[in-house]
């Protein structure tokens, strides 16, 4: 049971409100009262320092992995951490991708010494759940997931205005991640067959390339 409205003050019911417009498939996956606990508990634990929502309380998946109540739904901390990453990658800046020309400018040999610039709007999610599966579950037949427990990292980009959540192959989340912190491509390779063995380099380059989402090539310095 939550909290009754005679006894949540007007700021609570308004931080609550503000956390299910966020967190809309968190919300629909336990239900409306199941969630107002949640969050109103959160809210008192740990009130938000900013009055936009919208820029914080990305460690709501974290309070939810420590609530002995929602360990039936063990994915829920993780679809929460995406639904954050989704706000984050909507408050980002923009940034222009490189054209085909750009990138065909850096010979085909030279690719592997390359750091990239990836565009700022790029969050990654890694889970040992189907957040991807779940979240696209529960967006079009809300209260539904489907039975599937194969892990999923998701990456999420803002194109041309537009959010969009993409399954990245084995290994792509290691492999990204590392590009975003300079390291070279065939660093990033490297360390990112060691972490897993399933790793190919074209599939993980594939959704980068395919969705425009390397914004500039450099060489180490």
């Amino acid at each position: 049971m939550g909290p009754s409205a005679s006894i949540v003050r007007p700021d609570f019911a308004s931080l609550i409100e503000a956390l299910a417009a966020r967190f809309p498939v968190c919300r629909s996956l336990v239900g409306d009262d199941f969630f107002r606990t949640m969050a109103h508990t959160f809210i008192a634990i740990s009130p938000p320092h900013s009055p936009d929502l919208m820029t914080c309380c990305d460690d709501f998946g974290d309070f939810i992995d420590t609530i002995p109540s929602a360990r039936s739904m063990q994915y829920l901390g993780d679809v929460a951490r995406l639904e954050a990453a989704i706000i984050r990658a909507s408050h980002a800046p923009d940034a222009n991708p490189l054209t085909v020309c750009e990138l065909a400018a850096f010979a085909a040999h030279a690719w592997e010494r390359c750091l990239a610039v990836l565009h700022p709007t790029i969050q990654v999610v890694r889970s040992r759940y189907p957040i991807v599966t779940i979240w696209e579950a529960a967006v079009a037949e809300p209260n539904g997931v489907a039975g599937i427990s194969t892990p999923e990292d998701a990456l999420v980009a803002r194109l041309d205005l537009k959010i969009e959540v993409h399954r990245l192959p084995p290994g792509g989340a290691v492999f990204v991640q590392l590009l975003m912190s300079r390291a070279t491509f065939r660093e990033a390779a490297e360390k990112a067959a060691l972490a897993d063995p399933g790793f190919d380099l074209v599939a993980s380059l594939s959704v980068l390339l395919g969705r425009h989402l390397i914004v500039g090539l450099a060489s180490p310095s």
